[in-house]
């Protein structure tokens, strides 16, 4: 009989295949949205928490094998918020010779000053914060945003905007800003949560508590959370089908005149359209 395989020769085993998983997955990513070209200068917003740092590894490691040059530099935006171990990330980054910058920016003496005490400051919050992000990318020739958020994010997203915006919209892997000046990118779209956390615990990230402003949670984004949990739990593989349903979308099965001309589906030549207001002025008052 054989002997028993070594737990540690096991456990690197294991940890050799998410890795090259998760680079699978984001290399897949980039490739289908055409996330990074030749030439690009990728800004990595890091957070500290462990979606920001493992999307930054996995960039660096697909960098040095990556078929186009691009350059990264990882920026954290130190919003001054109290406790905040603001030597943690700078340690870190020095110590792997990765590129960074910090931007020192007191956002949090902002938010608290106009957001009433109780109320949730994460909306106000965000803002000041993707702002200040722009602005630098803006400043420093920037042309990619790269973002941390995985699959789980963006099929939060989504349940969100259905259910509380009536909204059929999600976060998309790749997107121009409103005011048109950055393309962001979120490398990490086709990357399950559960496979990042193991991932970042792994290589001993780190992380910075994400409670430092006492801001509440947000739960609404946590009911969804903890639905989509007991929804894999009850059919394993039903987030992964919705997630490829986002990618297949058949507007002609939905009902946004916008996006598919329904007014003109049947119409013979010669027959005019009758309006709304036509339709609804026979029909008796329901008041």
């Amino acid at each position: 009989m054989s002997a028993p395989p070594d737990p540690a020769r096991k456990q690197l085993y294991e940890a050799g295949k998410l890795a090259k998983r998760l680079r699978h997955l984001v290399g897949q990513a980039i490739a289908d949205f055409n996330m990074i070209e030749e030439g690009d200068k990728v800004m990595v917003c890091l957070s500290g928490g462990k979606d920001s740092y493992t999307l930054l590894d996995l960039l660096l490691q697909l960098q040095a094998k990556a078929p186009v040059r691009f350059e990264l530099i990882a920026v954290n935006l130190d919003q001054k918020q109290p406790g905040f171990p603001e030597h943690v990330l700078p340690d870190y980054l020095s110590a792997r010779g990765i590129p960074f910058h910090i931007i020192e920016q007191d956002t949090y003496s902002t938010v608290t000053r106009v957001i009433p005490e109780g109320k949730t400051m994460c909306s106000l919050c965000s803002r000041l914060r993707r702002g200040a992000l722009y602005q630098w990318a803006a400043d420093n020739g920037v042309t990619k945003i790269a973002l941390g958020h995985h699959r789980e994010d963006i099929l939060g997203t989504f349940f969100l905007n259905l259910f509380y915006q009536a909204q059929l919209k999600a976060m998309p892997p790749k997107l121009r800003s409103d005011d048109g000046r950055h393309v962001v990118i979120r490398p990490l779209a086709y990357s399950r949560e559960s496979d990042i956390a193991v991932y970042a615990e792994q290589h001993q990230f780190p992380i910075i508590p994400c409670n430092l402003c006492g801001s509440q949670e947000n739960l609404q984004r946590k009911a969804v959370k903890r639905m989509l949990e007991d929804w894999e739990k009850q059919q394993p593989g039903r987030s992964e089908n919705i997630f490829r349903a986002l990618g297949s979308v058949a507007p002609s099965q939905l009902a946004d005149r916008k996006l598919f001309d329904f007014a003109s589906l049947g119409t013979r030549d010669g027959i005019s359209r009758v309006d709304a207001h036509d339709w609804l002025a026979g029909a008796p008052d329901e008041s």
